[in-house]
């Protein structure tokens, strides 16, 4: 991927503003939900901030619903669907902003998420990325609250510990060339988060609920689990160095997670629900494999 440099941008950084914060929404037939996400952007009582809106080649009623919202977007750039990655590091080279925030179309943050992160990015430049507590919802009433670990490098090896829609310096996304448009089916977020790591430093994340993530069953999200083993082949042989270097930290939280996952999986073996299932089931097994046997 090429890197993206300051001299690729117009004279702004000339006044690059301290301080301000540019929210970076990329949308792609988000009608339904993109206005929630692009007011609570708005309704950010932080006042030093600009919104920018890519549409990453939407259909004629997001488009027409982005242009209802014309007075609450200070940059709307517009291109083909070229995916995510693409989207935000045209949305961030328009940015004046030194901070960016990013949010997603179906998303949104509560009124004084970056009122909070702000100062506390400010305290330290060991701080690379700012994120809090998430409210996982189907609707009002179906939700769970995600925490994620935040910390050094060492926590995003296996996951990302980080929920995806955070606030970082832009400086430091442009150092080190801005999202992988490669990945154009998910987890670019890990993997930027991994690169913002790999010179030191740590995630901080804020102890509140300040960011709502709409679960959908059609999402970049389905659609990355879908290639999970693809995706996680590539960050692997992309960072193999940073594996190899805390390979034994690796390996320990990685046969941990297996270790839950099967005790999970046997808990589940285990429950009543499933030995009734199981033995209602068994029947019908059995004439599938008849059917089976006798068609062979």
């Amino acid at each position: 991927m090429a890197r993206i440099s300051l001299l690729d941008l117009h004279p702004k950084s000339d006044v690059m503003q301290q301080d301000k914060v540019s929210i970076i929404i990329a949308c792609y037939n988000d009608a339904r939900y993109v206005s929630q996400s692009i007011n609570s952007a708005f309704n950010q009582i932080w006042e030093n901030k600009e919104i920018i809106v890519i549409d990453d080649g939407s259909n004629i009623e997001t488009k027409e619903i982005l242009s209802s919202l014309n007075s609450k977007i200070d940059i709307l750039v517009t291109q083909d669907n070229l995916g995510v990655s693409k989207a935000r590091n045209n949305g961030i080279a328009k940015a004046t902003g030194e901070l960016i925030l990013i949010l997603d179309s179906d998303d949104y943050f509560d009124p004084t998420f970056v009122s909070k992160a702000v100062p506390v990015i400010k305290t330290s430049l060991d701080i690379k990325i700012i994120t809090c507590h998430a409210r996982w919802f189907w609707n009002s009433r179906d939700f769970q609250i995600y925490i994620p670990n935040g910390g050094r490098i060492e926590n995003y090896l296996n996951s990302n510990a980080s929920v995806g829609n955070a606030l970082f310096r832009r400086s430091e996304f442009l150092d080190i060339g801005g999202y992988d448009e490669k990945l154009l089916s998910g987890y670019e977020d890990w993997e930027l988060f991994i690169r913002l790591h790999l010179n030191g430093g740590y995630t901080h994340v804020i102890p509140e609920v300040l960011f709502h993530y709409r679960k959908r069953k059609k999402s970049r999200s389905s659609d990355a689990k879908k290639k999970k083993y693809e995706l996680l082949q590539y960050i692997y042989l992309k960072h193999a160095n940073v594996y190899k270097e805390h390979f034994s930290f690796f390996i320990q939280e990685w046969l941990e997670f297996v270790k839950k996952s099967e005790a999970f999986k046997q808990q589940v073996m285990d429950s009543m629900d499933y030995k009734i299932g199981n033995k209602f089931l068994k029947p019908f097994r059995l004439l599938g494999f008849f059917k089976k046997t006798k068609t062979n």
